[in-house]
């Protein structure tokens, strides 16, 4: 089983975020492939579909973006899903609106929901899919990271996410990591 992760934080006053930007990618592979998020359990919510013949859990952590791991965690242990076959999907700051990077593993960065994961699983060692959302131009960090999208940045998004989409069917069918950042970053 592939499990595919995307953070973001819960409730009404965060959906459509910057920092939700893990919530609408994972949202649009799922809806793109007919998988309903309609499970909750150990923190999640989640839902179970076959993507090209590959059994795919799509997982959005229900506690806040700071405490991500205590959601992921559990449910690998619960599916027996190996760290190699988890990917994390998160919005990233350091990348321009519309770009989208892959990596095989790394610190934090700064990345609250990143440092809560790897906290609990004890490793760094997990695929990331970073989603960019560009670095606040006049704005505190926080103040930027929980506004959404202004009308001019929405197309960008929107190209980074139907990226970040066919990345993602690539991963569940089996491309490396080294390839996906050939193909993607």
């Amino acid at each position: 089983m592939k499990m595919i992760v995307g953070l973001g934080n819960i409730g009404p006053q965060y959906t459509k975020t910057r920092h939700n930007t893990g919530f609408m990618t994972v949202e649009a592979f799922a809806n793109e492939h007919g998988i309903l998020l309609n499970n909750r359990k150990m923190e999640a919510k989640f839902g179970i579909g076959i993507v090209d013949g590959h059994k795919v859990i799509v997982v959005e952590p229900t506690t806040f973006m700071n405490e991500s791991g205590r959601a992921v965690h559990p449910l690998m242990d619960y599916y027996d899903v190996a760290v190699e076959d988890v990917i994390i999907v998160h919005d990233d700051m350091d990348l321009p609106l519309g770009k989208i990077r892959f990596r095989d593993k790394g610190s934090a960065g700064g990345h609250n929901g990143i440092k809560s994961i790897i906290e609990h699983l004890g490793t760094k060692e997990f695929a990331r899919l970073k989603v960019g959302i560009e670095h606040p131009k006049q704005v505190s960090v926080v103040d930027y990271v929980l506004g959404k999208f202004t009308a001019d940045q929405t197309p960008l998004l929107n190209q980074a996410i139907d990226k970040a989409e066919a990345g993602l069917l690539d991963w569940v069918n089996g491309m490396s990591i080294r390839d996906l950042e050939n193909k993607y970053n």
